[in-house]
């Protein structure tokens, strides 16, 4: 299993990255007011479901890396701290213009839930991004030292780890689906709140790179 420092830096991480608005809150966001609550919350169940379809199989092949290349885990572990300083350094340059964007959710065709939740499955599986994010995320939070059964362990770890960071969007998925309509109104009038998270959550993800090599916490 994990740590428990790891656990609650990877959760920490994905809560970051996910209470920011995104392509991913305005899914939700869209299937809310476009169609039904229900609809909203079907598609954060798909998205969620597809994110964990995904950290397992990013888990199963990052655990061969592991398993067969020292110096390639290594390389990984710092490209993946490097990541995560890119991505809060992103949030906090593109906080300013990024909270001036107006969230214009746009009517959407109807749709039964199980065929929405099978689109935000495929539409999470498919995303380039979210796999790169996974295969670069993962590696920095992995111990492989002291161990018996290693081979198991980094794959125990790499697993739960993996399907902990969908589960952090579910809160701010199941607030944007239920809050619907008000909530495309509280997005676009606070956007001095919109900046502010922005930098809250770009500093969290530098501090928790940087917290893995330097041991600060």
């Amino acid at each position: 299993m994990p740590s428990v420092d790891a656990m609650i830096a990877v959760a920490l991480a994905g809560l970051a990255l996910s209470a920011t608005p995104g392509p991913s809150m305005l899914y939700v966001l869209s299937r809310t007011v476009g169609q039904s609550r229900m609809a909203g919350l079907a598609s954060a169940l798909g998205l969620c479901l597809g994110g964990i379809v995904l950290a397992v199989a990013t888990a199963l092949g990052l655990a061969t890396v592991f398993q067969t290349s020292d110096w390639l885990v290594t390389a990984l572990r710092y490209v993946g701290s490097i990541y995560l300083v890119w991505l809060g350094v992103d949030m906090i340059r593109g906080a300013k213009v990024e909270a001036q964007v107006t969230f214009d959710v746009k009517k959407v065709r109807q749709k039964p839930l199980p065929a929405i939740i099978w689109q935000g499955v495929i539409v999470e599986v498919l995303n380039p991004k979210t796999v790169l994010f996974f295969a670069l995320f993962l590696p920095p939070f992995i111990n492989t030292g002291h161990i018996q059964s290693a081979d198991v362990s980094v794959q125990v770890q790499l697993l739960v780890l993996g399907i902990l960071v969908p589960l952090t969007a579910i809160p701010s998925d199941l607030v944007v689906a239920y809050m619907g309509g008000t909530m495309t109104k509280i997005i676009n009038r606070e956007r001095a709140m919109r900046e502010r998270m922005a930098w809250i959550g770009g500093f969290i993800l530098i501090g928790i790179a940087l917290n893995l090599h330097l041991q600060i916490l």
